[in-house]
């Protein structure tokens, strides 16, 4: 269930409630818009595709290939799929996978019975049934959820066909692409010299230099903002960067696969600088996620591949890690970065007086493991005090799982109200302010970090 407010908490949450969504950074397919077709089945819409439901199901000894979850030559029977889940709906108590997926069956969905073993196949079936009308395609649902903006994130190698078709089919709901150009910044990516082919092909650039390299990742930023993008995407395990005075020689032996792991480390370093020198450039905000360890179940990456729910949190040092940024752009005041922290130890030892000072900086909100109603309450308490409100980038939902939007940001709205309600019974402020303060950390202050105008 979702948190119980008191009377001045439900007065400042019915001020944003319905408030528009705005959703600047998740991994939602531009595919599902453009082509507008009908979700294929229940278990492909809320299990298959949503690591923070089947990441759970496996650590209580559900196989993946039962989940049909990326088993080649094995393709599960979807109802099957679906009963494994609601047969194991217990399992998600006192998490927010409960709280997102308790809100889209009963508020998106409309679904009363009460999900169980028992019930697994009648619910099953009236899902699929609300999957057949036109009031559950893609973009009606968008236009049901109250959607403003939508960004996807994509890779720097996309061609953008989705979200050109969505801008010529004339239908008005904002979906912008986000450029995430890891694969061909990132050494350490196992595809980083194909990358680079790919590259230079869609670019017609040639890559032999440095210099070409940078040009050819000018052009395809271009690109993306001519299609819409306000933002990149950039993750790394251990914040580090680094100016290199002479990168033309290791950029040699890294797309050559001859360099080192710190070559890469290194290499990659600098060119997080390099991207938000671009940024200082073109306008574009920079979000960095630091603090992931990927993949960390080398079974299941040899089995399933990457992004199969074994990323883990690790600590972060980000006031070491960000220093030669920082010293190099930092004080450029038409530069957003935007961080975001699986660490929660650093919120307030180094995030709150890291924005609390540096011009470019603002805080992302708590994101994958604590994107719940305690990790919301602990970010407030911690980051505030320090950084201010106007510091924060309000929420995102980070999220390919498109059904869970809503649910999300009413989480979100939720303990915004909360949090303002202590507040204000601490004599922080009034009334007045406390409202002003909920629309903000509800829609503004996400727009304003990712340049999205209304």
């Amino acid at each position: 269930m979702t948190p119980n407010l008191n009377a001045p908490a439900e007065a400042l949450y019915q001020c944003v409630k319905n408030l528009p969504i705005v959703s600047p950074h998740g991994h939602c397919d531009a595919s599902w818009f453009a082509k507008n077709t009908a979700f294929s089945n229940p278990a492909e819409l809320l299990v298959t595709p949503d690591h923070y439901v089947f990441r759970l199901l496996y650590s209580n000894g559900i196989s993946l290939a039962d989940l049909g979850i990326g088993a080649p030559g094995k393709h599960a029977n979807p109802r099957e799929v679906f009963r494994i889940f609601a047969a194991h709906w217990h399992l998600f108590l006192g998490t927010p996978t409960r709280v997102w997926l308790d809100y889209v069956l009963r508020q998106t969905l409309q679904i009363t019975a009460e999900l169980s073993s028992e019930t697994a196949n009648l619910i099953y079936d009236q899902i699929a049934e609300r999957l057949t009308q036109d009031a559950f395609r893609p973009r009606a649902l968008f236009e049901s959820f109250n959607i403003e903006t939508l960004a996807t994130t994509d890779s720097a190698l996309d061609d953008l066909c989705h979200h050109a078709a969505i801008s010529a089919s004339g239908w008005t709901g904002r979906v912008l692409p986000t450029f995430r150009p890891d694969g061909v910044l990132d050494p350490s990516d196992p595809n980083f010299q194909t990358n680079l082919q790919e590259l230079e092909k869609i670019t017609g650039i040639a890559l032999d230099s440095y210099a070409g390299y940078l040009e050819a990742l000018r052009v395809r930023r271009a690109f993306f903002i001519q299609m819409g993008a306000t933002a990149t995407d950039h993750a790394i395990e251990a914040i580090h960067t680094e100016w290199l005075y002479d990168p033309h020689a290791i950029y040699q032996r890294l797309k050559q696969g001859r360099g080192s792991p710190d070559d890469a480390r290194r290499f990659y370093g600098h060119m997080l600088i390099e991207m938000a020198q671009m940024s200082v450039e073109d306008g574009l905000s920079m979000q960095i996620h630091g603090g992931s360890r990927r993949n960390t179940n080398r079974k299941i990456l040899q089995d399933y591949g990457r992004d199969m729910g074994a990323d883990i949190p690790v600590v972060s040092n980000w006031v070491t890690g960000l220093d030669s940024l920082l010293n190099r752009v930092g004080n450029e005041p038409n530069l957003t970065i935007i961080l975001f922290t699986l660490d929660e130890t650093t919120y307030a030892r180094e995030l709150a007086p890291m924005a609390g000072h540096w011009p470019c900086l603002r805080i992302g909100p708590p994101w994958w493991f604590h994107d719940s109603a305690g990790g919301i309450a602990r970010y407030f308490d911690q980051v505030v005090e320090t950084a201010g409100y106007y510091n924060l980038a309000g929420f995102n939902d980070d999220t390919r799982a498109f059904l869970s939007i809503p649910a999300r940001h009413d989480l979100w709205r939720r303990g915004v109200a909360l949090h303002l309600s202590r507040q204000m019974q601490k004599g922080l402020f009034d009334r007045t302010q406390a409202e002003n303060l909920a629309q903000l950390l509800s829609t503004d202050l996400a727009r304003r970090a990712y340049g999205i105008e209304v």
